[in-house]
């Protein structure tokens, strides 16, 4: 599988393009706008995309999605139902932050922990994450040792939950619970900033770390 990062909006939020390098599938994760960009990177790689992957629905991660559906006519899969009340805020939110308006949209299909799903000839495992917001889902590929975390870890910090609904004992119990089994050479892709591991984090993230003190 391939990946391709394309950082978009002021919040400079990592918008993930991954490709099956097999049959040139593809799946846009978590496109939160800049849906022009978006649909010029989906060109210039030459790619088929099939579904729009949501991990969950702040604005930074979904404001485009509905546009981008319209335009690409993609399925939209995630995020977990928990966060339809984000989903149905999503105008409220893009003025909050300014960002252009945005229209909500009803997800084709909500996703469970456990779920699977197909790109090509890869898998992803689906783990519900909640914390950041309740319906936060991760997207895992046990063959590629990748996963894509939204905004439940960083490198070097963790999810806000100072937002509706955010809990902070939840959110360290799906890293410590769901994430970090997966094994210390998971590599993970964040809502923003810099990629790393898992095994990374549980030695040096003073948030979640072993070592705390």
């Amino acid at each position: 599988m391939q990946t391709h990062i394309l950082p978009v909006t002021p919040f400079a939020q990592n918008c993930t393009i991954l490709v099956c390098s097999e049959t040139q599938q593809a799946a846009v994760v978590d496109p939160g706008g800049e849906v022009d960009r978006i649909i010029a990177k989906l060109q210039q790689l030459e790619v088929n995309a099939v579904k729009i992957l949501l991990t969950h629905a702040h604005i930074d991660h979904a404001g485009g999605t509905h546009e981008l559906a319209q335009r690409l006519q993609l399925p939209i899969i995630g995020p977990h139902q928990g966060d339809r009340f984000w989903i149905d805020g999503l105008p409220q939110q893009s003025a909050m932050f300014g960002f252009p308006a945005v229209e909500v949209f009803e997800p084709d299909q909500w996703l469970q922990h456990g779920d699977e799903i197909q790109l090509g000839n890869v898998q992803l495992q689906v783990l519900h994450t909640p914390g950041h917001t309740p319906g936060h889902v991760v997207f895992y590929s046990a063959d590629d040792k990748l996963a894509l975390v939204g905004d439940v870890l960083f490198n070097g910090s963790i999810g806000r939950t100072d937002f509706p609904q955010g809990n902070h004992g939840e959110l360290i119990a799906s890293i410590r619970e769901r994430l970090f089994p997966l094994g210390d050479d998971i590599t993970f892709i964040c809502g923003h900033g810099p990629n790393s591991t898992f095994g990374h984090e549980r030695q040096h993230n003073p948030f979640v770390s072993d070592h705390r003190g």
